[in-house]
């Protein structure tokens, strides 16, 4: 019988792991937008994020405006991109000089996502991609061509994941064979869509590890706030928001009344998936920071020391703790 490995002697080298940080972000459609977006980026920054998506809108509509946003968020932030990235309507050819110029501005890790399909009856072009899974070979064959480049380096690719039926499902059974063919195709993560149910993250996390989904799942939270978008997503997800949470939302008598009980309920939903094992959080911020901090303020979340991502802001942070007392500051000297 062989001695015990060195991990098997010492399970807990590492210690327990930190709870990540993420936001999502889209490309501005406007000057104004693009002003406001980039007080969102330096406010989201200052909490240190292990990373921040950026969209990319369907068939690759504002590919300019994104790629432009990334390289901006490579050249003059801290802020390490996540890149979207839709495959339907794009032929293999296109979308790995995509995937190119995304790796050449500095982006190492990659969202692949199916995208929606054409409306209309529009019929893909020949030889164009249908799935998530066929982006993600594409990926690490596009990755192993530039692995000198990369100093034998690994893209991370992402996947999007389902606590409730896709809605062009048949089950959601269904929904986790196809994340676990991403995961064999080389997905390194997952992030869930929005979800409005305290249990469905727990729900979706016990299906996937039942059938074999090894990789992390990271819950994707909104700020519940909008009772515009709360209707609007329920439309795109298919998933009747909580009646209850909509109903105390219409009765709010002002804005921030709305927003405490939409920050409250959206803390439930992060706390509910971090007691089930969520490795993260990543918060949907549609380009608006408040309310997004507002949530990240009472979850505290434990997180690393920033080390050298931080020397830009003038030294480390210790994240989420840190964040009210940097807002009061900069509240007082804008007063």
């Amino acid at each position: 019988m062989s001695p015990p490995s060195l991990i098997d002697t010492h399970p807990n080298l590492g210690g327990a792991a930190p709870v990540a940080l993420s936001y999502e972000l889209f490309p501005p459609r406007s000057p104004a937008a693009a002003e406001s977006l980039w007080t969102t980026i330096g406010e989201l920054e200052a909490t240190d994020p292990d990373y921040v998506s950026v969209t990319y809108g369907a068939s690759g509509s504002n590919r300019s405006t994104a790629v432009e946003l990334i390289n901006r968020l490579v050249q003059e932030t801290t802020l390490r991109p996540l890149a979207h990235l839709t495959c339907v309507g794009n032929s293999p050819q296109e979308l790995a000089e995509i995937i190119g110029e995304l790796l050449d501005v500095g982006v190492r890790g990659i969202l692949a996502l199916r995208g929606d399909r054409p409306k209309d009856g529009v019929t893909p072009p020949p030889g164009s991609l249908r799935y998530a899974q066929d982006l993600i070979e594409l990926i690490r064959r596009v990755e192993q061509r530039r692995s000198a480049l990369l100093c034998a380096g690994k893209v991370a690719v992402g996947v999007a994941a389902y606590p409730t039926r896709h809605p062009e499902s048949p089950s959601e059974a269904h929904d986790i064979e196809v994340l676990l063919a991403k995961q064999r195709s080389g997905a390194d993560f997952a992030i869930t869509q929005v979800f409005f149910h305290t249990e469905q993250y727990a729900d979706l996390l016990t299906r996937a590890r039942r059938a074999g989904v090894t990789i992390p799942i990271i819950p994707g939270v909104m700020p519940l706030t909008s009772l515009r978008r709360l209707a609007r997503l329920g439309e795109l997800t298919g998933v009747e928001p909580a009646p209850e949470l909509i109903e105390r939302l219409a009765a709010a008598d002002t804005d921030a009344e709305r927003t405490r009980i939409g920050v409250s309920a959206t803390v439930d939903l992060a706390n509910a998936a971090l007691a089930a094992g969520a490795p993260g959080i990543h918060l949907y911020t549609f380009n608006e920071h408040a309310a997004a901090l507002d949530v990240l303020d009472k979850l505290a979340l434990p997180r690393p020391r920033s080390g050298n991502r931080g020397n830009r802001q003038g030294g480390n942070r210790h994240g989420a703790g840190r964040i009210s007392a940097s807002r009061r500051a900069a509240s007082q000297l804008a007063s």
